[in-house]
């Protein structure tokens, strides 16, 4: 499978449920996932390549996900959404650049994609004052899962897992 692939088979709606695990305190949260596969030529996917300084032919696809959820402790709801774009380093589309509307600034955000021959997806994000890596993959069609392990460079770790389990299918992109 490769990255285009993995976000036609997650679109349409999940329910998601996380626990997240921290030195001083656990927590854990609900929401539900709106996923969306966008074309390469989807104005969304062109507007983000070319706040990245990408050219858009670049573009394998990309994903819109909308989410609405809490977190038990917080006692407050949050929402937001994002759009993905991967941007292939091979012809496999089996490594690359996915780039990530930041919604708080005009600046993308860049993190590193690999599609494992396990079918699993691997982000990798890195900056100054954070380290993330993400790994999402499918129990079956319509059960996901997704680890995540912060580390921040005052000291402070954060590792989460996600059940993802799907409650309805949208219009897949079209190619």
């Amino acid at each position: 499978m490769d990255i285009v692939e993995f976000f036609q088979l997650s679109n349409g709606k999940w329910f998601s449920q996380r626990s997240n695990l921290a030195a001083k305190a656990s927590s854990g949260g609900r929401s539900d996932l709106y996923i969306e596969a966008l074309s390469a030529t989807d104005p969304a996917v062109i507007r983000l390549c070319e706040q990245s300084n990408v050219d858009p032919s670049q573009a394998l696809c990309g994903v819109r996900i909308r989410w609405d959820g809490s977190m038990e402790l917080e006692q407050k709801k949050y929402s937001g959404s994002t759009v993905m774009v991967p941007v292939s380093s091979s012809s496999q589309a089996k490594e690359g650049t996915l780039l990530r509307d930041s919604g708080s600034t005009e600046v993308a955000v860049a993190s590193r994609y690999i599609m494992g021959t396990d079918d699993a997806l691997t982000l990798i994000t890195k900056s100054e004052s954070l380290y993330a890596e993400e790994r999402v993959w499918f129990a079956s069609p319509n059960l996901r899962l997704r680890t995540r392990i912060l580390r921040q460079p005052n000291g402070v770790n954060i590792a989460s897992f996600c059940s993802e389990i799907r409650m309805g299918v949208t219009k897949p992109a079209e190619n």
